[in-house]
């Protein structure tokens, strides 16, 4: 059964989340999505992941696809932070017997690795899939930090996705996705992300998945952050060949098996 609703996050933002739970549940999982991007994009891995008795929650970041609050902008790193934050609790809340994980790609990457920083003992295992922990690649620490937050970035992301046309080709034609981003929302993320590198406290389980081939975010900050984090349960796997958005590629059925077989490996 899916359930889409309206929430006020912790500063009262209405954020737009999507609840899919299958007849038994064993866990509950929770994704969180890119930059410029939306919830609906991960269907094809909700799915796989309800046919396996996951409840999987879902949600819209601020100024993203459904949720209300000014397009691809953020005042500052812990609005991010505290509003995955605030999904999270709420799945807790509403399953307080079940096990819960996060699953963050890029961007929601960040938002997972840092709210992982901020808030232990939590949930109880984060997944990673092309994780901006570092941004090695400069795509967004190298905005300058004196812009007006409101000037706009034409989003020139598509073509460096997938290695699949028709995924490029349906990023590109979906009303929902961004057709640009704010130099708020990257002072944000870039505030953040030395925020993140000064507190290498990360302690959770966590699975840390990328694509060889990512000219967005590159591997090497996945690798990075596996070597800082003082965590005792971390794997790293990356994908030969393979770009940014691993859970849409040609292979996008093992990364998703692997996710998978982590969790449940953890569930007994």
């Amino acid at each position: 059964m899916r359930k889409e609703q309206t929430v006020p996050s912790f500063d009262g933002m209405e954020l737009v989340v999507t609840v899919d739970s299958p007849e038994v549940c064993r866990a509950v999982v929770v994704f969180v999505h890119g930059l410029c991007e939306h919830q609906g994009r991960y269907d094809y891995i909700t799915d796989k992941f309800t046919a396996r008795d996951f409840k999987v929650y879902r949600f819209d970041h601020r100024g993203h696809g459904k949720s209300s609050g000014d397009r691809y902008f953020y005042t500052n790193k812990d609005e991010i932070i505290d509003d995955t934050n605030f999904i999270i609790e709420l799945a807790k809340g509403e399953n307080p017997e079940l096990p819960v994980y996060v699953i963050g790609h890029s961007m929601g990457g960040f938002a997972a690795a840092a709210f992982g920083t901020k808030y232990p003992d939590v949930v109880d295992g984060i997944i990673l899939s092309g994780g901006l922990t570092r941004d090695n690649t400069g795509l967004i620490i190298n905005v300058d930090m004196e812009l007006a937050p409101k000037t706009e970035f034409p989003n020139e992301l598509g073509d460096g996705v997938c290695s699949d046309p028709a995924v490029v080709e349906a990023y590109g034609k979906d009303p929902l996705n961004g057709k640009f981003f704010t130099a708020g929302l990257c002072q944000s993320i870039a505030e953040g992300l030395r925020w993140l590198m000064d507190n290498k406290t990360f302690s959770y389980p966590v699975l840390l998945l990328h694509g060889e081939k990512d000219a967005l975010v590159s591997p090497k900050d996945t690798m990075d952050f596996f070597a800082d984090i003082p965590s005792k349960d971390k794997q790293m796997k990356i994908y030969g060949n393979a770009c940014h958005e691993i859970f849409n590629e040609y292979i996008r059925d093992e990364v998703i098996e692997d996710a998978l077989a982590w969790i449940e490996y953890r569930l007994g």
